[in-house]
């Protein structure tokens, strides 16, 4: 675009933008991309960034900003950690693109957990009431089905149509049902852990290109995960729900949402619905979206963009260095 241009790089690392005009989408991924450090480079350098840890920290009452920084890894990865956790650090970031003068949004989504850190990032919900839900949220989850007896495995190169057949047969009595739509090429499946073995077997004899066992602590979205629904929607129902300063896409509906209402009653269906994130990623190429950002992280959601559409420009930020790639990269 002719009318992009950047006017300098000050010292401290603030781009100012003139006559740029875009339209991005910022992107927040879920639970499986937590590491140990996250967030840290960041705190150590953005005062703004320091503060999101700060305030988490003194919200849950404990040093969940050393948990990040420092881990251990077993700790970080229980389920009432991770999903604060990550929450937690993609503000960070958030904060630290504002603070450094990146574009702002024009929509914003997150998979699965991430959803709330869309939510907080478009002033929907505040930090503080995003970070306790979360932990218990994840707390619900993991004990909404005893260890072992759910599963989740990933389904590589089978049509979508394919995989649900293969789930109705595995069933038997049991749950199994595709959980998370994440590309054409990538479905994940949930549910009791004897059905979803049948259903591997079944997509394996069909013709799948890959069938693979998640290492997960319970099978997310899917009905075994309705006690936990239940549960969070007594919390969320306390909650204080602000319109949102740019559209959520959310989760359940794969549609853009604008309304408190229409956004708490999306975070308590998700809990045991699948999540229609390709759909969602279609959606926002149809709005004109051509930039997304993952803000937070990991490369997860770069990675399933690429096989939704190689010709969208995707950069992640979770780190200093990160920032200024991405912020060369949306300005050029």
């Amino acid at each position: 675009m002719s009318t992009r241009r950047i006017d300098r790089l000050t010292e401290e690392n603030k781009l100012e933008i003139g006559n740029l005009q875009l339209t991005i989408a910022f992107l927040f991924p879920g639970q499986g991309s937590q590491y140990p450090g996250m967030g840290k480079d960041l705190a150590e350098n953005f005062s703004a960034a320091k503060q999101v840890f700060e305030e988490v920290d003194d919200a849950l009452g404990f040093s969940l900003s050393r948990l990040c920084f420092e881990g251990p890894a077993e700790e970080l990865q229980l389920t009432e950690n991770t999903q604060p956790a990550i929450l937690a650090t993609s503000i960070a970031v958030t904060r630290a693109m504002e603070s450094s003068g990146f574009p702002g949004a024009s929509y914003v989504a997150g998979h699965s957990l991430g959803e709330y850190s869309a939510l907080v990032c478009a002033g929907a919900l505040s930090l503080a009431d995003a970070v306790r839900t979360v932990r218990s949220r994840g707390r619900y989850m993991q004990e909404a089905v005893p260890v072992g007896t759910g599963a989740m495995a990933a389904v590589l190169g089978a049509e979508l149509e394919t995989i649900q057949r293969a789930c109705d047969e595995a069933s038997q009595g049991q749950i199994c049902s595709p959980a998370n739509m994440n590309s054409s090429n990538q479905v994940v499946i949930a549910g009791n852990t004897e059905a979803v073995d049948r259903a591997m077997e079944l997509l394996k004899a069909s013709g799948a290109k890959r069938v693979v066992k998640l290492n997960v602590s319970a099978p997310f979205h899917c009905a075994l995960m309705r006690p936990a629904q239940e549960r969070l929607s007594f919390d969320l129902q306390r909650l204080t729900f602000a319109e949102p300063k740019v559209p959520v896409i959310t989760n359940v509906d794969a549609q853009s949402r604008t309304t408190p209402s229409e956004l708490s009653d999306a975070l308590v269906r998700q809990v045991s619905a699948p999540v229609r994130w390709v759909e969602s990623m279609e959606l926002l190429l149809k709005a004109g979206v051509h930039t997304f950002v993952e803000v937070g992280p990991g490369k997860v959601l770069s990675g399933l963009m690429r096989q939704i559409n190689r010709e969208a420009t995707m950069v992640n930020v979770e780190d200093s260095a990160s920032l200024s790639a991405a912020t060369t990269s949306v300005a050029a």
